[in-house]
């Protein structure tokens, strides 16, 4: 199958910015509701045993398996394992895609032959990491084509949707110098990749750079000046900030930035609570050179010039107005926190507030994946680091209440939850062995 070559897509993006809605970067009003109207509120009731041993959901919602571990695809290959961060996105002509890290390392099963890709280990085989793409009936939710769109990478962790329509991949994974050479890997890792909605199969492979090389997680874009922020699953890591030359064309390259919390050089909270839940603080941009950093220390470097250390930050999502970021093991019990960034976009200066800050197993433990719903309610997908995990979907409303959603039955994590563009259906994996569920029923107005 033919590339799709992304200057072709990227041509046609100077009016994306101005058809958000219907791009499938859906707005969100997290945070925005009346406290009134939300102080009765309690979440939707207690979980129901799933009889099929998947998924427990409160009274009233279902859910329907869409895809599975070794599936067969409509370009031969099979569902790959892993599959973490997803982002939901419209086709039109009654379509929807689905596009589907899978954080695969060398050595991992590809679910077939891959055609190209990014690298290759030692020459010879395609690097497994990358996406599939899924694409769904937007009434009946069927399956009419799934496939590979990218290869050749490295733990595609999680990433996050563009409103000129596309995904952005992450790699959380960083190569040593020792580790590319004659016999092992070809190429630097550490990346962030595009792969268009619409594309067909497998897409031309082409890092961006400019965005920086670290632990990459996560990325939002603000649909209002195009910036992109981006998380660093690391418990040293910084918060970013892309400025590109061009607002939806990425590979033109840009300038890459560091956050700043006035007064607050270290969000986490290990060591004292010197971010309170609902404080503003004001925030300022670093400017970071050598953003390809080979010796992967561009968080020590930032830090060191006064950039604010965030533990573990993984799961972000822009909403109204404001990007919500999620930290793993921040706080003090090291369950997690949510913090709330407030772009000032030239009119003002940001800020950030803690938003949230996990006191107890049952509010969230480890949160990873978030999204924003239609409803204007967070949705945090955890993933708990035990030998035995119980793993749930948390709610947490715009006042900051949390409550379950539901509670997965296998032992793995849940990640890239996501909605519909029309907010009906609500997507999430179970990471391994591979599942891609869609949940619906009478979400909170």
């Amino acid at each position: 199958m033919f590339p799709v070559h992304r200057r072709r897509f990227l041509a046609a993006t100077a009016s994306a910015f101005g058809a958000l809605a219907s791009s499938g970067c859906v707005v969100r009003e997290a945070g925005r509701r009346a406290a009134g109207a939300e102080a009765a509120f309690a979440g939707y009731g207690p979980l129901v045993k799933d009889p099929a041993g998947l998924l427990d959901l409160p009274e009233g919602f279902s859910y329907r398996l869409i895809s599975s571990l070794g599936e067969a695809m409509s370009d031969g290959g099979t569902v790959p394992d892993r599959a973490d961060g997803m982002g939901c996105l419209p086709l039109g002509r009654g379509e929807f895609a689905l596009v589907r890290n899978h954080e695969l390392s060398p050595g991992n099963a590809a679910g077939g032959p891959l055609a190209g890709g990014y690298d290759r280990m030692g020459g010879q085989q395609v690097l497994p990491g990358g996406t599939t793409t899924l694409v769904l009936d937007a009434q009946s939710l069927a399956v009419k084509r799934q496939y590979r769109s990218l290869a050749g990478t490295i733990r595609n962790c999680s990433g996050g949707v563009t409103p000129w329509n596309s995904w952005l991949t992450c790699e959380e994974f960083v190569s040593a110098p020792d580790q590319v050479g004659e016999g092992k890997l070809g190429r630097d890792h550490g990346w962030v990749f595009e792969v268009p909605a619409a594309a067909p199969g497998l897409v031309d492979a082409v890092p961006l750079k400019a965005m920086g090389r670290f632990n990459h997680e996560a990325a939002c874009v603000d649909p209002a000046t195009g910036y992109v922020y981006l998380t660093e699953d690391r418990g040293d890591g910084v918060l970013y900030r892309f400025m590109p030359k061009t607002p939806g064309k990425l590979d033109e390259g840009g300038r890459l930035q560091a956050m700043i919390v006035a007064g607050v050089p270290d969000t986490r909270n290990w060591d004292g609570a010197a971010m309170q839940v609902g404080r503003s603080h004001a925030v300022d941009w670093l400017d970071l050179a050598e953003v390809d950093a080979p010796e992967d220390d561009l968080r020590m470097r930032a830090a060191a010039r006064g950039a604010a250390l965030v533990a573990r930050g993984e799961g972000i999502h822009m909403g109204t107005d404001e990007v919500y970021v999620c930290s793993t093991n921040g706080g003090a019990r090291k369950l997690g926190q949510i913090f709330r960034l407030v772009p000032g976009r030239g009119r003002r200066a940001d800020t950030i507030e803690l938003f949230f800050e996990s006191e107890r197993e049952d509010q969230f433990n480890y949160g990873d994946n978030l999204t924003v719903g239609p409803n204007g309610h967070l949705i945090v997908c955890e993933d708990q680091y035990t030998d035995v995990v119980d793993n749930h979907l948390r709610g947490i409303t715009p006042d900051g209440r949390a409550y379950d959603f539901g509670r997965l039955n296998l032992q793995t994590e849940l990640a890239g939850g996501c909605f519909s563009p029309d907010g009906k259906w609500f997507f999430v994996n179970a990471y391994s062995p591979t599942r891609t569920i869609a949940i619906t029923g009478p979400w909170a107005a």
